[in-house]
Parts: structure tokens; C-alpha cells; sequence
């Protein structure tokens, strides 16, 4: 298992789903549906450690709503047993599936379900990449079975440190696997031709930009894809959540942006879109 603090929401998510696999019986695919709901709404490569009440709240809020639907508690409840299981493997300090609970809110204008809002648009390469991935690491599950099966021929599980680390990597394939599943049944791929006949930055898109920071001033253009998180690919690719992605949507040729970066305030110009 990862030091305490340092284990994502997805690698948490494949532990869990490793471990209690046989327990979910006929609603696993539900509650495995709900759970992949939550890691997507928190980020699932977010350090558990830094899960707030305040992010559970807010996801209860809008994702479960008010709590006047019937299937309300049921879905609560797989988040529930998913953060005492965090707790009880050490993963997080705090009780944080006390704070899963159904509150009354005032409705917001604009908010939708996590359903209409999360449509990923991926590039025609990004979703074959993705869709490869997800065949070869569907081929590793009889090896893991086989890999827990031996290593649990070991009567004494106290100290059974093949069979710890078994499990902790069929958790995280099947975490990973879960997360493209999720990403594949929620995606629409984009049209690359109506991309190359914007007249603005969109995703997909290839921009070339030059850097126009002082001390960089003779360096040459760079190219970087504006492609959705689940399929950055750096440095070639960038998403359209960092300083520089986000910064570039919706901008046309000759646009010069401003990006807060870790070195500090930088200055781009758009020379070319396609």
C-alpha cells in the first residue's frame, strides 16, 4: 500500500474494488458506477489525503441532489462504505464518510447532473490510445488472479507481503481500467475536420505559439495539441485545464496570452491554429 496521505482516489478506488469484488453481488456494477462518479468529481489522481467535507458536500449537492429521489440514500451509501474503507486501511487519517449524507440546498442556476456536464471530447488518436490501453490491461486479469491465488497459499496473511502487493496491483489495473471505461462511455470523439476549419482555438486543435518572455525572445515557435485531461501526453500535448490550455481556447491568430506558470507570469502569441 502507498504511505498514508499519498494514495490517489483511483488507486484507492482498485483496492477497494479488489478487495470487495465478491461482496457486491448483484449491485457491484451499480456501486462500482457510483464510485467511479465520486473519483471522477474529486479528480482521480487527487491524493486521498486531500479530500475535504466541504468536496463531499459539494458532491452530494450536485450530483445527489436535494435527496427527494429514492435512489439517493443507496448511492450515498457506496460512497459511504468507500471512505471507511479508506479509514480503515490507513489511507486517510479523518472519518470523512461521516460527512456523506443528504443535505438540503438551495438550487443553483446552471447546474446540471455530473452526467449532462461530464461529455469528454478526445481527439481520434487519444481514444484509440485509450482504447488499446484498456484491451492490454484487460489481458493482465488472469495473470493477476493467478499472482493473489498463489500468494495466498500462504496460510499466515498477517505478514503476507506477496499477497499485499498482488492486490495492490490488480487494484490498480482495475482502477485503471474503471477509469477508461468511464472516460470511454462518457467521451464523443471530435471532428477533426471541423477542427481544422475553426478559425479558433478548440480541442483538438494543433497551436503553434511562440514564447515572447524576455530572456526567450529568440526562441523558436512551439506545437502543442489542446486535448482533454484524460488523454494529455506531455510535452506535446497539453490540457485544456493547465495555465496554458485554458488560456488558449476560444483564441484566434495573432492573440498574445497571458499564463501563470510555477516561473512565473508568461506571454505566448498565437502564430498559427490547425
Amino acid at each position: 500500500m502507498a504511505p498514508n496521505g499519498h494514495t490517489t482516489l483511483i488507486q484507492a478506488f482498485g483496492q477497494y474494488v479488489s478487495k470487495h469484488v465478491m461482496s457486491m453481488k448483484g449491485d457491484k456494477a451499480e456501486t462500482s458506477k457510483e464510485l467511479q462518479r465520486f473519483v471522477q468529481w474529486c479528480g482521480p489522481h487527487k491524493v486521498m489525503g486531500d479530500v475535504t467535507p466541504s468536496m463531499i458536500g459539494d458532491y452530494v449537492e450536485r450530483v445527489i441532489g436535494s435527496g427527494t429521489t429514492p435512489q439517493a440514500p443507496e448511492r450515498l451509501q457506496a460512497v459511504r462504505q468507500f471512505l471507511s474503507f479508506a479509514h480503515k486501511e490507513q489511507i486517510i487519517e479523518r472519518k470523512l464518510a461521516q460527512h456523506v449524507r443528504v443535505r438540503r440546498v438551495r438550487p443553483r442556476f446552471g447546474t446540471g447532473s455530473l452526467q449532462e456536464d461530464s461529455r469528454i471530447q478526445l481527439t481520434e488518436e487519444g481514444h484509440e490510445q485509450l482504447v488499446a490501453e484498456l484491451e492490454s490491461l484487460k489481458v493482465r486479469r488472469p495473470e493477476l488472479s493467478e499472482a493473489i491465488r498463489l500468494a495466498a497459499a500462504d496460510k499466515d496473511v498477517r505478514e503476507n507481503a506477496p499477497l499485499e502487493a498482488a492486490r495492490e496491483d490488480a487494484g490498480r489495473v482495475e482502477g485503471r481500467i474503471s477509469q477508461i471505461e468511464q472516460t470511454l462511455n462518457n467521451s464523443v470523439v471530435m471532428d477533426a475536420a471541423a477542427i481544422a476549419r475553426s478559425r479558433v482555438v478548440k480541442l483538438g486543435a494543433v497551436v503553434s505559439v511562440l514564447d515572447l518572455s524576455p530572456e526567450r525572445r529568440s526562441s523558436q515557435p512551439a506545437d502543442y495539441t489542446v486535448v482533454s485531461a484524460s488523454e494529455v501526453k506531455p510535452p506535446e500535448k497539453i490540457s485544456d485545464v493547465s495555465p496554458l490550455g485554458g488560456a488558449l481556447l476560444g483564441r484566434s491568430v495573432g492573440h498574445e496570452v497571458d499564463v501563470q506558470t510555477p516561473r512565473g507570469m508568461m506571454k505566448y502569441k498565437i502564430l498559427g491554429i490547425s
